[in-house]
C-alpha cells in the first residue's frame, strides 16, 4: 500500500484558499494584465494599427465561433505557439510542410500529437487577416495572437502582444526539432537548465508548464510513471484512476492535463501538483524540485500572480529569435515558403540565433 507523503499540504484545504481567491480571478481576467518585459528590436505593441488595424478582432472573433463548438481547441493553439518558439524561434516554420525526403518540424516525433486542426485554424485565419488587409501579417504573428486569444477565451488574463515577426523561410531539421523539445519524462532540474540557455529562469518555466491547466495529454506520455512500476510520487487515488485510463504500456488513450477544470484556463493545475496530481513527470517534479517547489505553491496560492508571471513569461517566449524588419518573409500561404523566395526550402542545420537545447511546456 502507497502512503500519503508527509509535508504535503491537502488537496481540501488548498481547493479551500483557491476557493477563497476566486475575487482575485475575476479582477484579473477584468482588466489587461500589464507586461513587464523589454521588448527586442524590430517589434512593437503598435505594428499593426495602421497597416491592419483589424487583426485582432479578426482572430478573436473567428476564435470565439471555433471555440463555442469546441473549447478543445484553445489547448492546441496555444501548444503549437509554444512548439513553434522553442525551435528555432517564433517564426512560424512548425506551420511549414515537408517531404517525405525532407520531412518538416511537423513531422518530427514530438509534433505528431500536435492537433491537425490547429494548423487549420492559423491558416483560416490567415486567409481572413489577408482578405481585409492584404498580405502584410505574418504567420507567425497570426500564432502568436492565436495562443494568447486561447488564453484569455478560456477564461485566463488579457494582455497586449509586441508584433512584427517575420515568417522563416526553412525550417528546422528532425534532429533540431527532436532535441529541443523534452520527452515528458524530462525532470524539473533539466528543465531549468534548458531554458536558461534561452534567458528564462525558474519562475518563468514554471508559469509556462502552466499552460497545461487546458488541454490533454496521451498515454504513451506518462506510462513510465505507471509501468513496469508505479512512481511514487502519484497521489494513491490518482494514480488508480491513470491505471485504469492505460491499462497498458502499449495504451494509446489520454486524459486532461488538469482533473479539476480541464477546460477552465486557471491556478488549478498548480493545486494538481502540490496534491501529488500532476499528469507528466515534467509536471510533477515542478513540486519535487527544491529551485520551483515554492513557486508552485506561490501560483496555488494566488492565480492573480500566476497571470502575471504567466504574462511576462509568455511576452518573452514568444520573442525568442524572431525575424523582423528586412528578414524572413510574410508567407501567402502559411504551410509554404513564397515562391519568389531566394531561399530554398530545406532544412535549416544548425542554423539557429539560440544554441542549446530549449522546453516547451
Amino acid at each position: 500500500m502507497r502512503t500519503t507523503m508527509a509535508g504535503f499540504t491537502s488537496f481540501p484545504s488548498l481547493l479551500l484558499i483557491s476557493s477563497l481567491l476566486l475575487a482575485s480571478y475575476g479582477a484579473a481576467c477584468a482588466s489587461k494584465v500589464q507586461a513587464s518585459v523589454t521588448i527586442v528590436d524590430g517589434l512593437s505593441w503598435t505594428f499593426y494599427n495602421s497597416s491592419c488595424p483589424e487583426l485582432e478582432s479578426i482572430v478573436r472573433t473567428h476564435l470565439k465561433t471555433v471555440f463555442e463548438k469546441d473549447i478543445g481547441q484553445a489547448a492546441g493553439l496555444l501548444r503549437l505557439h509554444f512548439h513553434d518558439c522553442f525551435v528555432q524561434g517564433c517564426d512560424g516554420s512548425i506551420l511549414l510542410d515537408g517531404t517525405d525526403s525532407d520531412p518538416s518540424e511537423k513531422d518530427a516525433s514530438p509534433n505528431l500529437t500536435l492537433r491537425a486542426k490547429a494548423f487549420q485554424i492559423i491558416e483560416d485565419l490567415r486567409e481572413l487577416v489577408h482578405n481585409t488587409c492584404g498580405r502584410v501579417v505574418s504567420c507567425a504573428d497570426i500564432v502568436t495572437v492565436a495562443a494568447r486569444d486561447s488564453v484569455y477565451l478560456a477564461g485566463g488574463p488579457e494582455y497586449s502582444l509586441p508584433l512584427g515577426r517575420r515568417d522563416g523561410l526553412t525550417f528546422a531539421s528532425q534532429e533540431t526539432t527532436v532535441n529541443s523539445l523534452p520527452s515528458s519524462t524530462s525532470n524539473a532540474s533539466e528543465l531549468v537548465a534548458g531554458l536558461a540557455n534561452f534567458n528564462l529562469n525558474a519562475t518563468d518555466l514554471v508559469a509556462l508548464s502552466g499552460a497545461h491547466t487546458i488541454g490533454i495529454g496521451h498515454c504513451t506520455s506518462l506510462t513510465s510513471r505507471l509501468y513496469p512500476t508505479l512512481d511514487s510520487t502519484l497521489d494513491d487515488t490518482f494514480a488508480d484512476e491513470l491505471l485504469e485510463i492505460c491499462p497498458d504500456a502499449d495504451s494509446n488513450s489520454t486524459t486532461v492535463l488538469d482533473i479539476r477544470t480541464p477546460n477552465k484556463f486557471d491556478n488549478k493545475y498548480y493545486i494538481n501538483l502540490v496534491n501529488r496530481q500532476g499528469l507528466f513527470t515534467s509536471d510533477q517534479d515542478l513540486y519535487m524540485y527544491n529551485v520551483t517547489s515554492d513557486i508552485v505553491t506561490s501560483f496555488a496560492l494566488d492565480e492573480e500572480l500566476f497571470f502575471d508571471k504567466f504574462v511576462d513569461a509568455m511576452i518573452k517566449m514568444g520573442q525568442l529569435s524572431v525575424l523582423t524588419g528586412e528578414e524572413g518573409e510574410i508567407r501567402a500561404n502559411c504551410s509554404v515558403a513564397n515562391s519568389d523566395s531566394t531561399v530554398k526550402l530545406t532544412s535549416a542545420e544548425g542554423d539557429q540565433k539560440e544554441t542549446g537545447s530549449a522546453y516547451a511546456v
